[in-house]
This record gives C-alpha cells, sequence and structure tokens, in this order.
C-alpha cells in the first residue's frame, strides 16, 4: 500500500524545487512570469504533475508550455538531486485553470448581484394588480350560517338524537 502522506510531502518538495529551478537555474525569458502553483504526485511516487500559471494571454500560455517541456530534463534532474528518493518522478507541467474559473466564477456572482439590484429596484415601487391579500376574508364576508345555498347544515345523526329512538 502506498503511502499517500509521503506522495504529498513529495509533491510539496516537488513544487519548491520546480520553482526554485526556474527562477535560479532555468535563463528562458519566456518564464518570466510563471508561478508554480500545485504538485502532485503518483502514490506509486513515479510521476509528478506540476500545475502553473502565467501572468498572461493565451500566446504567453503556448509559449510558456514550450519553455517548460524544454526544461523538463534539467528540473526532473534538479528534483533528483535535491529529494533523495530512488526513482526520480517523470514531471509534467499542465497549465492551472483554477484561477481562470474564480474569475469568471466572480464575473457570473456580480452579474447576478447587479439582477438582484435591478429586481429590487423594480419590486420596490410595484403594487399589486388586485387586492393586496385576496385570500384574506373581509369582515362584511364572515359565514354566518345563513341558509342561502338550500341545503340543510344540520346533522341528520343530531336529529335522531334529539327525537329519541323511537323517532318522535
Amino acid at each position: 500500500m502506498a503511502d499517500t502522506a509521503r506522495a504529498r510531502r513529495l509533491a510539496k518538495r516537488i513544487a519548491q524545487i520546480v520553482a526554485s529551478g526556474l527562477e535560479h537555474e532555468v535563463k528562458d525569458p519566456r518564464l518570466a512570469m510563471v508561478t508554480i502553483t500545485d504538485a502532485r504526485v503518483t502514490p506509486d511516487l513515479r510521476d509528478a504533475t506540476v500545475y502553473y500559471t502565467v501572468f498572461g494571454d493565451d500566446a504567453d500560455y503556448a509559449s510558456t508550455a514550450a519553455a517548460l517541456t524544454s526544461a523538463t530534463g534539467v528540473l526532473r534532474s534538479r528534483v533528483g538531486d535535491q529529494t533523495g528518493v530512488r526513482f526520480t518522478p517523470t514531471l509534467t507541467f499542465v497549465a492551472d485553470t483554477v484561477p481562470d474559473q474564480a474569475r469568471r466564477m466572480e464575473e457570473l456572482l456580480a452579474k447576478a448581484k447587479e439582477a438582484d439590484e435591478e429586481v429590487a429596484r423594480l419590486a420596490s415601487g410595484a403594487v399589486p394588480a388586485g387586492d393586496a391579500d385576496p385570500y384574506r376574508a373581509s369582515a362584511d364576508t364572515e359565514d354566518d350560517d345563513d341558509d342561502t345555498d338550500g341545503v340543510d347544515d344540520e346533522d341528520p345523526f343530531d336529529a335522531d338524537v334529539r327525537r329519541g329512538p323511537q323517532g318522535g
């Protein structure tokens, strides 16, 4: 059984080593605005996925991906030297989409808030189309047990009790 705690510690250490290597050892100008956000290692400690973000547009993402691919060997050697594990994990770089998704969600929440404020503004001056409360019984329409529908409201069993067992 693999030790997940060890995999998490190794992933954290790999993220630190790769970030330091990109800053100090790899001299590629395309990697100037890269931030290592996370790293994940498989339970068998053979493969590591390193997540990164880039400050810029899609062209910057493409050039950064190419630069990271070309620097993978140097960074893997550095990871192997500084971790001391028997097998140095292979490095795979993946663009982190969490900041973009968070930005998109913030935009959607802002739009929803604006729509809620618009609805509240429209509702503040609105009046009901009919009565304010059409289901409330008014004082003049109270149920007065008058026999206007022609149906005897008396319980027929009560009449039997008053007449007695002989019906008379």
